[in-house]
């Protein structure tokens, strides 16, 4: 696989999407040290995994959520290599069912594809109609991967900015997880 890592944001910053661009201002603003690294399409954990290994950061699986009768929608971060189960999830948010959103509602809420859902994306979720919820695991490594809105990149960024500066600039109180 062929890589291209930056300090900080890409160099080419203006030929990229203008939802990736806004992740790159919205990091830049908090002020907080990330690396960037372009890769091919991240279409699979397994690829997502490979790409860890090469930046040296645990990558997290996002999964973008509801209830059964699509009111309630949730962001699931959790480590790329745990197995999610539904009904473990369920018992502890208190949800009856959950599923996955369709491409529309994550468009709508978090303005991105399948395959790019990200913590990054709660930026777009002013209204907080998206319940942020974070495997325990996650913060068990000095570092985690994330994708800047879009799958072909991953920005590497130490955990404990997660906490202390991430989750308080997306007003997302985050629930924490066992899974």
């Amino acid at each position: 696989m062929e890589y291209k890592t930056y300090n900080k944001q890409p160099s080419n910053i203006t030929q990229r999407t203008y939802t990736e661009q806004q992740c790159y201002q919205w990091l830049n603003k908090l002020e907080i040290p990330y690396t960037t690294t372009d890769h091919p399409s991240a279409t699979t954990m397994e690829i997502c995994q490979q790409i860890g290994h090469t930046i040296n950061a645990h990558i997290c699986k996002n999964l973008f959520l509801c209830n059964k009768q699509q009111t309630n929608f949730y962001l699931l971060i959790m480590p790329g290599d745990k197995k999610f189960y539904t009904k473990l999830l369920s018992a502890q948010i208190s949800s009856a069912r959950l599923s996955f959103g369709t491409e529309q509602q994550l468009m709508k809420y978090l303005h991105v594809t399948p395959g790019a859902a990200t913590i990054l994306a709660l930026m777009h979720d002013t209204q907080n109609e998206v319940r942020l919820l974070i495997d325990k695991d996650i913060f068990l490594y000095p570092y985690f991967g994330c994708h800047p809105c879009v799958n072909t990149s991953t920005i590497r960024i130490e955990t404990s900015q997660l906490m202390q500066t991430i989750i308080p600039a997306l007003k997302h109180q985050p629930t924490i997880v066992t899974l």
